[in-house]
């Protein structure tokens, strides 16, 4: 099977949904050409669709993701692109209390099939403002799907499923994947929300990631093997919804359980996926959960700093390690 990066897994599936539905269209900062984006992901795409269906907007997050909401409530499918998951405070009345809330408060007479594709995450000396993980904000707003794609299959896949879908979803792309290659089908296909892939079996400990943290989460499984420790680690894909019965199969199977996410460990995603597992598993749990997460202080531009402040593989293969001790 041919190998793309993720970069172009998104623009295939932006394409191809495009090509599909003429109700799809693009609208976000510097997003046509000769730009394509501040991660070049929609280079070339206005050149094919013309600047009607991939439109720039003037430096306004607010602007432009109150008329994605208007759009999509008269019947389009739009694609709004906020450049860094940070900026997306500046809109967060729209996505929040229109885009989220809308279906329901009209009782289901009106969809909003909304996609805000967005990116976060460290790794490139981006600072306190252009680095930070938001997924657990945005999770926690009833109406709103959450979709932290790991590998170019699964960001191609869950995107055409995005685009299709007739409520909004927060697309959380990582900025240090864009370059990362992997197999994908020149075939149609789609992946269904909910539904977490198993990266690794395994009987010891259950490690669960999205995202960036997935591959470092299997380096970890890697060392974790040399120990004697036979790790599963999941990749939850989506954490609204969220694949509670693969979890559960899991942590029945295994006794321990270890969350990863690149976020800060205070009110982050994994203390959701923790409560869960208290309160839907815990006569399997053999031990304490463990969460890797990143400090609590914004993210520092100095590389050396923002490695520490951000987890790492070592940090998982020890805190792991501990749950055998």
């Amino acid at each position: 099977m041919r190998k793309i990066t993720y970069r172009d897994a998104i623009k295939e599936a932006l394409e191809e949904e495009m090509r599909r539905d003429d109700n799809v269209f693009l609208i976000g900062e510097d997003i046509a050409d000769p730009f394509g984006g501040s991660f070049k992901v929609t280079k070339g795409l206005s050149t094919e669709f013309g600047t009607e269906r991939v439109r720039n907007t003037p430096i306004s997050e607010a602007g432009l993701t109150g008329a994605a909401v208007g759009a999509a409530i008269a019947g389009l499918r739009p694609v709004a692109e906020i450049m860094y998951i940070d900026f997306s405070g500046c809109c967060f009345d729209a996505i929040v209390n229109q885009a989220a809330k809308i279906r329901y408060m009209s009782g289901g007479q009106v969809e909003v099939p909304l996609v805000f594709r967005t990116q976060q995450g460290a790794g490139k000396s981006s600072a306190a403002q252009h680095a930070q993980s938001w997924e657990a904000i945005y999770a926690h707003i009833p109406g709103l799907k959450v979709v932290l794609p790991s590998t170019a299959y699964d960001v191609k896949g869950l995107l055409k499923t995005a685009i299709r879908s007739n409520d909004p979803v927060l697309f959380i792309e990582h900025k240090m994947l864009y370059g990362e290659k992997g197999e994908v089908p020149e075939e149609e296909y789609t992946i269904p929300f909910g539904k977490a892939e198993v990266r690794k079996t395994g009987s010891d400990v259950t490690i669960v990631a999205y995202s960036r943290m997935v591959q470092m989460a299997l380096e970890a499984a890697k060392m974790l093997e040399k120990d004697g420790i036979d790790a599963e680690v999941i990749d939850l894909r989506t954490v609204v919804p969220l694949d509670r019965e693969t979890l559960l199969n899991s942590i029945r199977k295994t006794g321990r359980l270890a969350v990863v996410h690149e976020a800060v460990k205070r009110c982050g995603f994994g203390a959701e996926l923790t409560a869960f597992a208290v309160e839907e598993a815990f006569d399997y749990l053999d031990a304490p959960v463990v969460r890797v997460a990143a400090e609590n202080t914004p993210v520092a531009f100095a590389p050396q700093l923002e490695n520490r402040i951000i987890p790492n593989t070592d940090r998982i293969y020890t805190s792991v390690k501990k749950l055998f001790e």
